[in-house]
């Protein structure tokens, strides 16, 4: 299982980085969208213009704020931290509502973190009593 738990790591790891690619590029669109729209010295634009950068900005801070859990968590999986395996299993089970990837990711997640050889290897090590 410790193969597992490494592969669904870097996974968590992978979408965490898509996802701020996806914040990087999402705010690229909409920025030149506003100036565009900012461009065309129309008398509605500056509504326009604010719709679409307040979109552009909270979809972005969204994305942000989505993907840093993920790479947390995937850092925390590598180095077998107890805490990651719940955030894991926490985020495992609200993947599972992005169908399709999400939730084949999902059910990956939750199948391997809820394991008894997995639990034991996030187990806390416990001092040798002499």
């Amino acid at each position: 299982m410790a193969t597992h738990v490494k592969v669904v790591a870097v996974l968590f790891v992978v979408f965490g980085v898509l996802g701020l690619v996806a914040a990087v590029f999402s705010s690229m669109a909409f920025g030149l969208a506003a100036a565009i729209i900012g461009a065309s010295h129309d008398a509605d634009a500056a509504l326009g213009l604010t719709i679409v950068g307040l979109t552009g900005v909270a979809l972005t801070i969204f994305l942000i704020f989505a993907s840093i859990p993920s790479i947390i968590c995937g850092w925390g999986l590598l180095r077998l931290r107890p805490w990651a395996r719940i955030l894991g299993i926490i985020l495992g089970a609200i993947s599972l509502i992005k169908i399709p990837l999400g939730t084949i990711f999902g059910i990956y997640v939750l199948y391997v973190l809820f394991q008894k050889e997995t639990e034991a290897l996030f187990a806390p090590a416990l001092p040798d009593v002499k």
